[in-house]
């Protein structure tokens, strides 16, 4: 299974937006976990994130967690993530 992990805040429309492009770009929804974190509420995470939100983050069993895009989905980063 492929677990995305999208770094969000509340009252953003742009992690608004990239959740519902990502819901639908994936073909079998079945075989994918998304996970939605809000980093306001965690200090380590907004340092990290704060300025990039959204951030999405794909990682596949067995191999380290991958940034694929942030502000906007990036649909061919995110076709090459699931392809490689």
């Amino acid at each position: 299974m492929i677990t995305f992990t999208l770094y969000s805040r509340s009252y953003c429309h742009l992690c608004d937006d990239m959740l519902e492009q990502l819901r639908h770009s994936l073909m079998n929804p079945e075989q994918f976990a998304i996970s939605v974190v809000d980093v306001d509420a965690d200090p380590l995470l907004l340092a990290q994130y704060d300025e990039l939100v959204p951030v999405l983050i794909g990682q596949k069993h067995g191999v380290a967690a991958q940034k694929i895009c942030h502000y906007f989905l990036d649909k061919q980063a995110l076709d090459a993530f699931l392809k490689g």
